[in-house]
């Protein structure tokens, strides 16, 4: 048996060890350092854009609330612009992928034809634009609430019978003014908007970055 040698240690070795581990085990054993945090400043960006969002959704129902005509103008010819810019990228993405082709072609040209005719007439496709747009909101109503009568009188479901029944008034009524439905459906997005903007904003506003511990290497996490 050889002799147990001891061993010999000096006081900064012994500090060393104590303060500064090697060893994996000893890193585990560390506790982590509560002092060390770190705000995520990822999240304060997304709540100042929701924030933005909410007040300029605010903003355009307001103007579609006391200024419809001019806000459906405006409106109108942003939809203009965004159809003929759709129809140029469809020429690019065509001269680089001749993929589908004919269905790309097709849209280049009818964006830009929608476009031009948009921003030349401002005034008759302010009328015009949402006057189709409600038609076509009318012929869907009256589609549903005929099916919606079809699966009641199967099923022996008064109350989808009553739903479609008033669908069907609600196209019906579409389609004979479809200048009240555009008038009505510009109240009614002004209106969500101001609701849901002032909603957005405010959560927003009130939320807080989340501040998450930063683990010393080695550590668990908590």
């Amino acid at each position: 048996m050889k002799p147990i040698e001891a061993t010999w240690s000096s006081p900064i070795t012994l500090y060393l060890n104590d303060h500064f581990p090697t060893t994996n085990e000893e890193m585990h054993m560390r506790p982590p350092l509560a002092s060390m945090t770190e705000t995520t400043t990822s999240a304060s960006i997304p709540r100042r854009l929701v924030i933005i969002a909410g007040i300029a959704a605010m903003i355009m129902g307001l103007l579609l609330l006391f200024s419809p005509g001019m806000t459906l103008l405006v409106l109108v010819q942003l939809l203009g612009v965004y159809w003929m810019v759709t129809g140029v990228l469809a020429f690019v993405n065509l001269c680089m992928d001749r993929r589908l082709w004919g269905w790309k072609l097709i849209t280049g040209i009818a964006g830009i034809a929608a476009g031009l005719v948009i921003l030349r007439n401002p005034l008759w496709s302010a009328i015009f634009v949402p006057k189709v747009l409600v038609i076509f909101l009318a012929i869907d109503a009256l589609i549903l609430g005929v099916a919606q009568i079809i699966h009641a009188a199967n099923g022996k479901d008064s109350s989808l019978g009553i739903l479609g029944i008033l669908n069907i008034n609600f196209g019906i009524i579409l389609l004979l003014s479809p200048l009240f439905g555009v008038f009505a459906l510009s109240m009614l997005v002004g209106i969500i908007a101001v609701i849901g903007g002032g909603i957005a904003s405010f959560r927003a506003f009130g939320s807080r970055p989340q501040r998450t511990p930063v683990q010393p290497p080695g550590a668990h996490p908590m």
